[in-house]
């Protein structure tokens, strides 16, 4: 789906899959993702389907897109298990999601049964998700005369408002302004996945964009990606081949924690944890832990000062 020229994220397809894939299956009792697989269609469920069973695929297509929703599954886990953790010990009345792709949160987490949630992200990619949505509520159901075709899956959480912004050239102080956002009230933000897609001007704009809306009481969990040559050698082989949905979105940006920590001083954040993906998987067991390629993605949670 495109608007502006733009297509929706095919990354938010891969680790909508990725979650469904591990639903149950990967870090039990820590990981649960019911939603997920019903935003997704029929055609992107059948490596899903694959992967969960176990029986890889014959043919050179199938097989690639089996072991990226395969890998997905096994390095998305941990990164989610974090997050999830810091926002149930960050509970405020807002939580804003930046880039919010086809995140699952507002329909998962009862902890968010007294938040509003703000569902930030591109217009083509937001369009998308709410599609997929509307389609998820009618699915399995019998038609009942109070339907409305467009109506959605509905959220545990109190209200979700989607507010389409384009990170490169929106501003999103305003677009915030006009969902409803109240800049006075405490806020959890929440930047999964999106840092390393823009470039370091675009997250300083947004980062201000952010600090102008955070009061005490606020805070902040950032995944974000640091310099690895061996993963930069992985995408840049990716692309070359274009082996993968995703290999037309390449990363813009990186940061080592040093500077990450720096940046979000500079902004009235102070970092009270950052951890590799690789040092959570440990924590977790399983096949993700020996995976040094999630040594260089990382998830920082920062407090208001």
């Amino acid at each position: 789906m495109k608007e502006s020229g733009r297509e929706a994220s095919r990354t938010a397809v891969l680790v909508c899959q990725g979650r469904a894939a591990a639903d149950g299956r990967v870090a039990t009792g820590r990981f649960a993702d019911l939603v997920a697989v019903r935003l997704l269609r029929v055609a992107e469920r059948t490596p899903v389907d694959e992967v969960r069973a176990s029986t890889p695929p014959k043919g050179w297509q199938a097989r690639t897109a089996y072991e990226s929703v395969r890998a997905c599954a096994e390095v998305v886990v941990p990164r989610m298990v974090a997050i999830d953790d810091a926002l149930r010990a960050h509970v405020t009345d807002q939580l804003v999601i930046l880039g919010a792709g086809l995140d699952t949160r507002a329909w998962r987490l009862p902890e968010l049964a007294q938040t509003d949630v703000w569902e930030v992200d591109h217009p083509a990619s937001q369009q998308d998700k709410r599609a997929r949505l509307a389609e998820a509520a009618h699915v399995g159901r019998e038609p009942d005369a109070g339907d409305h075709p467009s109506a959605e899956l509905p959220a545990l959480a109190r209200s979700v408002q989607f507010t389409p912004v384009d990170f490169a050239v929106d501003d999103l102080g305003a677009a915030l302004d006009a969902a409803g956002h109240d800049p006075f009230a405490p806020t959890t933000w929440l930047w999964e996945g999106v840092a390393p897609y823009l470039t370091r001007d675009q997250v300083r704009a947004t980062m201000a964009a952010l600090a102008a809306r955070t009061v005490p009481g606020s805070a902040l969990v950032v995944n974000y990606q640091a310099p690895s040559v061996k993963a930069d050698a992985g995408r840049l082989l990716t692309r070359v081949l274009g082996s993968s949905a995703t290999s037309g979105e390449p990363w813009r940006s990186l940061w080592r924690p040093q500077r990450m920590t720096a940046l979000l001083a500079e902004y009235g954040l102070r970092v009270v944890s950052d951890d590799t993906l690789l040092a959570l998987a440990h924590a977790l067991g399983g096949p993700a832990q020996r995976r040094s390629s999630l040594q260089s993605g990382r998830v920082a949670v920062a407090e208001s000062r």
